[in-house]
């Protein structure tokens, strides 16, 4: 049973929260997110210089407990999720997240080396794209493929200089396909988009239906139980509340 439908976040929302999400992953929690949202003037922001975040100040009109509330409607469609860290409870990516965000990132990339040849730079520090995510850089390298554009064959050849083996032979690939102006697979790129597109609309949050492992009746662990779960890390329940308060009468007799 789902549960009643929450105001949806707009696109441009969802991707501005991933984005500021992404400086302190596994590292802050739903508050110091907010205050980049927010944009806090904070010692802590400042000094971890979460200012020079794309999304920072993003909601910046809005009062401190929406942001709050828009980041916990993340949690709740799937798009982040809560990792503790000792007794500190960190935000994380869902896999939709992540998918969402290093689409972004990579657009970020590409818009970047379009800057660099419009300003004419010629020998960029390539060390910034080292030990970067491997799945997010492959996505880029596939972006870079898709602009046909022989003008990003100079930086790819000063990344390759200072990358790993297997990246070299990633990069030479996509310097090979512009050089030879191969044909782009459409298909893969509508793939891509269709993916997005479907990961953009969240997961809404629904009761579960479990199996008792006592009785072997179903029983359902509603949304409010999964939170509270959740929040005091526990596991999922294993039997129903008929046989949980009848161990429990066993117990204390």
């Amino acid at each position: 049973m789902k549960t009643e439908e929450k105001t949806s976040l707009s696109t441009e929302e969802i991707k501005a929260i991933l984005r500021a999400a992404d400086e302190i992953i596994a590292e802050g929690g739903r508050t110091l997110l907010a205050k980049i949202l927010k944009g806090s003037r904070e010692k802590k922001v400042l000094q971890l210089k979460l200012d020079r975040n794309p999304s920072y100040g993003f909601f910046k009109s809005e009062t401190l407990d929406n942001v709050m509330e828009k980041i916990d409607w993340m949690i709740d469609y799937d798009f982040l999720d809560i990792h503790y860290r000792g007794k500190l409870p960190m935000i994380i990516f869902t896999d939709r997240g992540w998918e969402i965000e290093a689409d972004q990132r990579t657009d970020e990339l590409l818009t970047e080396w379009r800057e660099w040849l419009k300003q004419d730079i010629t020998s960029p520090d390539m060390n910034y794209l080292k030990d970067r995510n491997r799945p997010m850089i492959l996505l880029f390298l596939e972006k870079v493929k898709e602009t046909r554009d022989k003008d990003f064959i100079p930086y790819l050849k000063l990344w390759k200089d200072i990358e790993y083996k297997k990246l070299k032979e990633a990069i030479n690939h996509t310097i090979n396909s512009l050089e030879m102006d191969e044909r782009l697979n459409e298909q893969n790129m509508k793939d891509r988009k269709k993916s997005i597109d479907e990961a953009l609309k969240g997961a809404p949050p629904e009761d579960l239906l479990l199996k008792c492992w006592e009785c072997g009746d179903r029983f359902t662990f509603s949304i409010g139980e999964q939170k509270f779960y959740k929040q005091r890390r526990f596991e999922l329940p294993k039997r129903c509340t008929s046989c949980r308060e009848q161990r429990y009468e066993e117990y204390i007799m």
